[in-house]
Order: C-alpha cells, then structure tokens, then sequence
C-alpha cells in the first residue's frame, strides 16, 4: 500500500534530481505535473480494469469507457514514456504527451500540463545533462503506486484526501526551498485555516480567491463543508501557479472548480450575464504585498513614464466597474486596490478573510481616504494582527482584514496574535526559519474572533468613535494595549555594584603588575 509518506518522499526525491541544475523555486514546475501524469495514468488504468471486469462484452465495455471523467492514451500514459525513457529525444516525448493528454481532456486540464518546457536546454541543459535528468525524474516515480485501491487510508479518508494533503504538503516544502519567491502561490496552512474558519463557507455558497497561487486556501476554505456542495472560483496571474491550482483541485476531485488566468485588477474574469462582476458570498485571499504598477493593464496606450513623455497616471473612470470610485490607490502600492476589488465583488451577506501588510491599516493620503470610506460605509469587521516572519516571501508582520456586508453593528474587532499572552508566553511558536502557529495558537484567535469580547493584551472591541477619535486610523497597539512594564531599576543597588567591580578591576590590575614585576618586565 502507498502511504502518504511514500508520495512524500517521491516528491522530494524528485526535488534531490532536480538540484543544482535549477533554480529551488523551480522544483515545483517540474515535479508536480510529473506526479500528476502518474496519478492520472494510474487511476485511469485501474478504472480501465475494474470496467473490464465488469463489462466483459467488448462493446459495452467501450460504450462505458466514454464515460470516465478523462482519458489517458495508451502512447501517453506514465508507463509509456518510462519504457522510452531512454530515448535521446525524451524532452519531446514528454512534452508531446502531455499535450496530448490536454487536448484529449481540454474541457478539464487546459494549461495544467503545457506550462512547463520538460524539453527546455536554457532550463534543465544540454541535451546529454537534460535527458539523464529527465530519465532520472521517470523513475523517481516509476515505483509511486497511485492507484486508488493502492492508497492506505484512516478511518475518515478517501484516497483522494491522501494524495491530495501529500500534495500540499509538498508545495509547502517547495515553498520553504523557494524562500523569498514562494509568497506569490503559498499561503501557511495555520492562517488559511483561521480564514477559513471566519468566512465560515455555507452549502451552496461561492467562495472566491482573486489571487489564488496553489488554490490551497481556496480548498480548506470549501473542505469546512461537503466540497461538492460549494462553487469555487479563483483567479491568478502566473501561470505556473495557475497550472498548480489546476492541478490540485483535480487530485482532490473537485472537478467543477473554476480557475482563470490573468490579472484580476485589469481583466477580472468572473463575470455575470450583464458584464458586471459576479458577486460572491465568501471571498479569501493572500494578495501580493504592496504590489507596484498594480494599474499598468489600465494604461490604454500612449502614456508611460520617462523623459519627454507623458506620464500615465490611473483614474477611476478607466475602470468599467467602479471599483475605485472611493479612491485611487498609490501606483506604488496595490493593497487598496486588491481590497476594492474584493468588497466590490461581496454579495449582499458576503464575508471577506484576507492577508495584507500592516500599512493598510494607517498610510495617509488616498490610502486614508479609503480606509475612511470603507469604515463609514460599516464594512470592516475585524484587525487581527499575526506574527513576525510567519510567511514565506516577507519577515514583516501581516495582519488578517475581515469584512462584512449588513454588519448588525459598527464596532471594529482588534485582536493582536503577535505578542504574548497574560503569562508571559509568546503567541505562536519561535523557530529558526518560519515562526508557526500552533494549533492552539488558531483555537484562541478563532474564540476570539467568535466570542468578540475585551480581552487583556490580545483582544478590544473598538467603538465607531474611538476609530474617529484615532482619526479613523487602525494601527493595532492604539486599541490592544500589550505593554510590558519593566521592573524598576534599583540606582543605589546598580551603583553600588559599578563600585565593586572597580574595585576588583583594581585589585586584578595591582596583581597583575606585581606578576610583571617578578618576571622583570
């Protein structure tokens, strides 16, 4: 039986082939869809089986054969291109079938296996490197048995369940490798956890992600009900990332998820029948820090900047839908404009959960003016502010934003999760590389959120005018008091102790010339 601790090691084998011929924040590009030629071909062979075994009349078996959600061309299967894996030309081979498993199974797997170039000198080397690197890859995973019927399972799981957290699992180690790269399609799985648990998705709901990278957040966010009773929609613009979401949604059996490529400020690609953008009733998101010339797709030609031309500068109009008409963020600075779009796409009793930095929460200029109008129109519900060094990508602190359409109140939860608590113990777990959050960790800021009452150094419910009185800035410790009081210093005790130790400074001295003076130096 495979475990998960088999694909687990798979994968990082594939990694290990893969090192110092690329990049670490590559790994992922070539490794994953590698896998997932696997699985596809292992549980297309043994559905292939069992319909044999029960249709043994060829043409019914044929007939029902059609019916299997994908296909898998002999000549393209897993197997196949391990028993060629030899061939001087198995980059071409490899890409050939993959494109072929696309075109014969478009309507679900278009751009999962053609992002990556497995036949690319500028990538993996010369010919002879790039083909031992590649035979080498096909059987890492050759021994990977992916069939359903072959996956050891809990009580509580299915196979898919098994694959699919192997799978994640893997994109968080990739991203550990990635470092500073890796914020752009990995959100920690504590935080996408507390997003989850606040947006709280409903049976028959839509849950969105605008920046959905690997569509594991967009995933735990849909598992806290029955995920086939939940419509999922995300929207990335790097197309590896694209690839990834595609790709694990499919390992999870969610077939129906609905994942686009492009820029979702300039080209927002959900839209409903009257070309407004389609609402949805929850929305989460890890949206890129501070994101600079976030406005460049609304540049209509004939603007830029430089000497002797004229400067492109982004006005509200130049958005068919209105997503700025509170305020034009900074063109340095994306944040405001990600959220725009986020509340501008919230259904009528829709709930946003999303990571930003913590300038959102008292830049001035166009930035306070939005905060400002967001805040009157009783949209912001919650601040809670997260530790240090918890994200790949940045060591900053973030802090997760929650909003609310029909709020019954218009007070402002702050809660801070990056200090201690009232025993003097940190709020997350110190390591070297990542900090984490323990789950203990997400349990109290989860009660926190969810009880929404005052709590010494961790938790304040601020009034509408206490946030009028700080000039409608949301900074966190003006309203989560974490001070820590310093003992008094004893003067008399300190100085007395500044001349003692003169004292046996003079009397080590006095010995030490003494020492001197006997060996006549």
């Amino acid at each position: 039986m495979t475990s998960r601790a088999n694909i687990e090691n798979t994968l990082m084998r594939g990694a290990d082939t893969l090192r110092d011929t690329i990049d670490a924040a590559n790994y992922k590009d070539y490794v994953l869809p590698m896998m997932f030629l696997k699985y596809l071909s292992d549980t297309y062979e043994e559905s292939v089986e069992t319909l044999r075994r029960q249709y043994p009349d060829d043409k019914r078996f044929q007939r029902q054969k059609r019916y299997l959600p994908f296909t898998i061309a002999e000549d393209c299967s897993f197997k196949t291109l391990y028993d060629q894996r030899f061939a001087d030309n198995i980059g071409q081979v490899i890409n050939a079938s993959m494109r072929s498993i696309e075109a014969d199974n478009n309507q679900q797997l278009a751009g999962v296996l053609s992002a990556i170039d497995y036949n690319s000198e500028n990538a993996l080397g010369t010919r002879e490197h790039k083909n031992a690197i590649l035979r080498d890859l096909l059987e890492d995973f050759e021994s990977l048995d992916l069939r359903p019927s072959k996956i050891e399972v809990k009580e509580g799981q299915v196979p898919a369940d098994v694959i699919g957290d192997a799978y994640e699992y893997m994109i968080g180690q990739f991203a550990r490798m990635a470092g500073k790269k890796a914020g752009s399609f990995y959100t920690p799985p504590a935080v996408s956890e507390i997003m989850a648990r606040i947006v709280n998705v409903q049976p028959g709901e839509r849950v969105y992600d605008p920046t959905c990278g690997s569509g594991s957040l967009l995933i735990r966010t849909a598992k806290k009900q029955n995920i086939s009773a939940v419509s999922i929609y995300g929207q990335e613009v790097n197309g590896s990332s694209v690839a990834m979401a595609k790709m694990n949604m499919y390992i999870h059996e969610i077939r129906d998820a609905k994942i686009a490529w492009g820029d979702t400020l300039a080209n927002p690609r959900f839209l409903d029948s009257d070309g407004n953008l389609l609402l949805f009733d929850a929305i989460v998101a890890n949206m890129p820090f501070s994101k600079d010339k976030w406005a460049s797709g609304f540049n209509p030609g004939g603007e830029s900047s430089g000497k002797g031309k004229k400067e492109f500068k982004m006005e509200p109009s130049l958005d068919k839908f209105h997503r700025f008409d509170w305020g034009v963020p900074p063109a340095s600075k994306g944040d405001w404009a990600f959220l725009l779009h986020m509340i501008a796409s919230l259904s009528v009793n829709g709930r946003i959960a999303t990571v930003a930095p913590h300038g959102v929460l008292f830049r001035g200029a166009a930035e306070g003016r939005i905060r400002q109008k967001v805040i009157e129109e009783n949209l912001l519900d919650a601040v809670i502010g997260l530790p240090e060094n918890l994200f790949y990508g940045t060591s900053i602190p973030a802090c997760i934003l929650v909003f609310k359409k029909s709020r019954p109140t218009s007070d402002i939860l702050f809660i801070d999760a990056s200090k201690k608590d009232e025993e003097g113990n940190l709020r997350y777990v110190k390591a070297s590389n990542q900090n984490e959050l323990s789950q203990k960790h997400i349990e109290d800021i989860v009660d926190a959120y969810q009880r929404r009452t005052d709590r010494p150094k961790f938790a304040h419910v601020a009034t509408l005018d206490e946030i009028k009185e700080n000039q409608y800035n949301l900074n966190i410790p003006r309203y989560v008091d974490t001070f820590e009081e310093e003992e008094l210093i004893d003067i008399d005790a300190v100085q007395a102790n500044i001349a003692r130790l003169k004292r046996e400074i003079a009397e080590a001295e006095a010995q030490m010339d003494a020492y001197l003076k006997e060996l006549g130096l």
